[in-house]
C-alpha cells in the first residue's frame, strides 16, 4: 500500500469508528458523559471536543482556512448532539481532503502558528497528516478508557473489521 493509501485508509477508519464511538457516547448519561473522570481532558465530552478541535485547527492548516482557536482545552460545542453532528463535518471534510491528494502532495510544507506555544513553523503535509492520525487514535484510546469505566463497551475497534475491509486470499 502507498503512503496516500494508507492515509486515505486512515481518514475511512476515522470516520467509521468516530461514528461507532458517538453510536455508544449517546447511550451514555450527560452528566456521566461530563463527569471529571480524570483524564487530559477531563471527561468524556472534554476530550471528544479536544479531538474535534485538534481536526479543525489541522484541518483549517491543511485547506488553508485557519480554525481560530483560544486554547487546546476550548470547547467548541456544549450540546452533544451539535458535537456529534460537527464531528460527522469534520470527517467527512477530512475524508474528502485526503482522498483527493496525490502522492506529490504529501511533502508540500503546511505552515502554520502554535497554539500552545505561538511560533510559526512548517511541516511536509504527510507529516501533519500522521500527526492528526495519531492525535486522534491516542484521544480515542483514552475515550475508550473512560468509557469502559463507566460500564460501556464500544466492542471491536480494529482496523481490519471496518466495512470494506477483506481478507485477501492466501
Amino acid at each position: 500500500m502507498t503512503t496516500i493509501g494508507m492515509f486515505r485508509l486512515q481518514a475511512d477508519y476515522n470516520r467509521w469508528i468516530n461514528g461507532q464511538l458517538y453510536a455508544v457516547c449517546a447511550g451514555i448519561d450527560d452528566a456521566e458523559r461530563r463527569r471529571d473522570l480524570g483524564a487530559c481532558f477531563r471527561s468524556i465530552h472534554g476530550t471528544l471536543n479536544h479531538i474535534l478541535l485538534g481536526d479543525c485547527v489541522w484541518l483549517g492548516r491543511l485547506r488553508g482556512r485557519p480554525f481560530p482557536a483560544i486554547s487546546l482545552g476550548q470547547e467548541l460545542y456544549a450540546d452533544f448532539d451539535e458535537l456529534r453532528a460537527r464531528r460527522a463535518e469534520a470527517d467527512a471534510l477530512l475524508a474528502d481532503y485526503v482522498h483527493d491528494l496525490a502522492p506529490d502532495d504529501l511533502s508540500a510544507p503546511v505552515r502554520y502558528t502554535s497554539i500552545s506555544s505561538g511560533r510559526s513553523s512548517a511541516l511536509p503535509r504527510g507529516v501533519v497528516l500522521a500527526h492528526l492520525f495519531n492525535h486522534q487514535t491516542h484521544h480515542r484510546g483514552q475515550v475508550t478508557a473512560l468509557i469502559s469505566r463507566l460500564g460501556h463497551d464500544l466492542g471491536v475497534m480494529d482496523m481490519i473489521r471496518m466495512p470494506g475491509i477483506e481478507p485477501v486470499a492466501a
